[in-house]
């Protein structure tokens, strides 16, 4: 029996600062060296310094960024995945980043959270009168492309960073 998925998006707050560093240290613990859609968070000095930056990236982004809201996508009070919402799009994440940034904890994964999160954020997106996303991943990242197209993605082409990775680009109509 498959188990029902109650996630919400939350707005990071003070309270979830144990959670938050928890999840955090598994990425660290696995070797990975990102957070894709934390906002920061994997190379944050701390947590504090962590939301005053993801709260100015929400109203008066730094220089050349966009507007961004980033979420803890949360199960009762554990944090399953982070998610970055992109209100609009620069130069750089027209071609590789796009409207939407995630990550699922590296203990929760393969566990269809993805899709889930990726809905609830599309409803976000339809919110800020986004009316199409550009979501994307690396070609080796199979899960993600799933997600993608299980949301409604259509793939329009692939882009080859300076590093070799390939992105594939996707677009949801909303």
């Amino acid at each position: 029996m498959k188990k029902e998925i109650n996630l919400t998006l939350t707005l990071p707050e003070p309270r979830h600062e144990a959670e938050a560093l928890a999840y955090r240290r598994e990425f660290i613990d696995r070797g990975e060296t990102a957070i894709q859609g934390g906002g920061g968070l994997f190379s944050a000095e701390n947590y504090e310094s962590w939301l005053e930056t993801i709260t100015l990236a929400m109203y008066s982004p730094r220089h050349g960024w966009v507007r961004a809201t980033t979420y803890f996508a949360i199960d009762g009070e554990r944090i399953i995945g982070t998610i970055q919402i992109r209100h609009t799009l620069n130069d750089s994440l027209k071609k590789i980043g796009g409207h939407i940034g995630y990550s699922i904890r590296p203990s929760e994964r393969r566990k269809g959270y993805g899709a889930y999160m990726l809905s609830l954020a599309l409803e976000k997106c339809r919110l800020l009168g986004i009316e199409k996303a550009l979501v994307t991943c690396d070609e080796n990242n199979v899960a993600s492309a799933k997600t993608i197209l299980k949301n409604g993605g259509v793939l329009e082409n692939e882009v080859k960073e300076p590093d070799g990775t390939v992105v594939k680009r996707y677009w949801i109509n909303l």
